[in-house]
């Protein structure tokens, strides 16, 4: 009997204390007592104590329970702690609602706007590139009316087109007198180069199929830069207009107003090149100045490409002290610029129109036409040069 009284008063002993137990949780009875017999239940005013748990590995603890009036408690080692259940509960529970809201986040973007993936998809911006055969475009221009320009633009064309090359002649005159010099009535065109800068209309759709092709002209352009004047980028009307048929021929010869207006601005942004036809007198060369003006003004904001590749002299008679002294003036002035070639009067020239034809057509052995063919060579060689 007292064998069994002092095994029950160390058990008793043992039972760890409700203070104790809320103080140290995790604090396990040792494994020695695991197999004894119940511990005794606590009376009803205490609290109860934590429900023990499954047996853990032992681990070294430090801390000594000690109890007022009852001897220290024996020291055991304690498991390692196991995440509670419902913590890890909760955790999971974050991590899906984390993921959750990142996934809304991302369609949310999706649909307010691009993020750096979109922007790495898109195209980057690529220069167009040229055409291999883009076509040389001169432009016929003296504000000066009367020299030759109509002429010189039709009769070079064909001669360039006899020595086998394409050619294209545009009539950007409100006059239309290249179109009539083709045996094409301008009154009765019923789309003309107005629809192509006014409508951005094709140019294929106003080219006529004569000794060359020729983009006609109608009275309707003499309203075209009034008409013009809202349009966003007017100056490069026929520059996109050119677009389409570049690659189908290899000179593009444009007849001029007499004017500096948005019509001759058209030509200019759209040439490379520039040949200016001179009447071999004083009045005439003065508008090579204003010309001159104009030309730089498109060079340094329209189009830094166009270049004068020569002055023509027209209408020259060596029997006058007057048309020389002009010759000598214009090579003491421009030098190289001035072709070699010389456009004397002829009766012709005024002929030819009447007939629908150029003069290489009209009298293909005249002197006149050999005036034209040599310009073409000379043309041909890249200049007055």
């Amino acid at each position: 009997m007292r064998i069994l009284s002092r095994k029950n008063h160390e058990s008793t002993k043992q039972t760890p204390e409700p203070e104790a137990e809320m103080a140290a949780p995790e604090t396990t009875a040792p494994a020695a007592t695991a197999t004894a017999e119940a511990p005794v239940r606590p009376e009803a005013s205490e609290p109860a104590p934590a429900p023990v748990t499954a047996p853990r590995a032992p681990e070294p603890t430090a801390a000594v329970e000690e109890s007022s009036g009852s001897a220290p408690a024996e020291t055991a080692p304690s498991a390692p702690a196991e995440p509670v259940p419902v913590e890890e509960e909760l955790a999971q529970v974050e991590e899906e609602a984390a993921a959750e809201e990142t996934e809304i986040r991302l369609k949310a973007a999706d649909l307010l706007g691009p993020n750096r993936r979109d922007f790495d998809t898109l195209p980057t911006h690529q220069t167009p590139e040229k055409p291999v055969d883009m076509a040389d475009v001169i432009s016929f221009a003296n504000q000066k009316g009367g020299v030759a320009k109509t002429t010189s633009t039709l009769n070079l064309a064909v001669a360039l087109s006899e020595l086998g090359n394409r050619v294209l002649c545009i009539d950007l005159d409100p006059q239309g007198n290249l179109t009539m010099s083709q045996g094409i009535d301008p009154d009765k065109c019923d789309k003309s180069m107005y629809d192509v800068l006014v409508h951005d209309l094709p140019i294929s759709e106003v080219i006529a199929h004569r000794e060359i092709d020729i983009a006609v002209a109608s009275i309707d352009l003499a309203g075209a830069e009034i008409a013009m004047s809202t349009k966003i980028g007017r100056e490069r009307s026929l520059e996109k207009a050119l677009k389409e048929v570049h690659p189908d021929y290899d000179y593009i010869c444009i007849d001029t107003p007499p004017s500096l207006g948005l019509l001759t601005i058209n030509a200019l942004t759209a040439s490379n090149k520039v040949i200016v036809p001179v009447q071999c007198e004083y009045l005439s060369m003065r508008g090579l100045v204003q010309l001159q003006s104009t030309l730089t003004m498109i060079q340094e904001n329209l189009n830094p490409n166009v270049h004068i590749e020569g002055i023509l002299p027209t209408m020259f008679d060596s029997r006058t002290l007057h048309a020389r002294e002009a010759v000598s003036i214009l090579e003491e002035n421009f030098g190289d610029l001035v072709f070699k070639s010389r456009i004397r009067k002829a009766v012709k020239f005024a002929e030819a129109p009447v007939r629908g034809a150029s003069v290489l057509k009209y009298d293909p052995d005249s002197r006149a036409a050999s005036y034209y063919r040599n310009l073409a060579k000379e043309v041909l060689s890249d200049g007055s040069s």
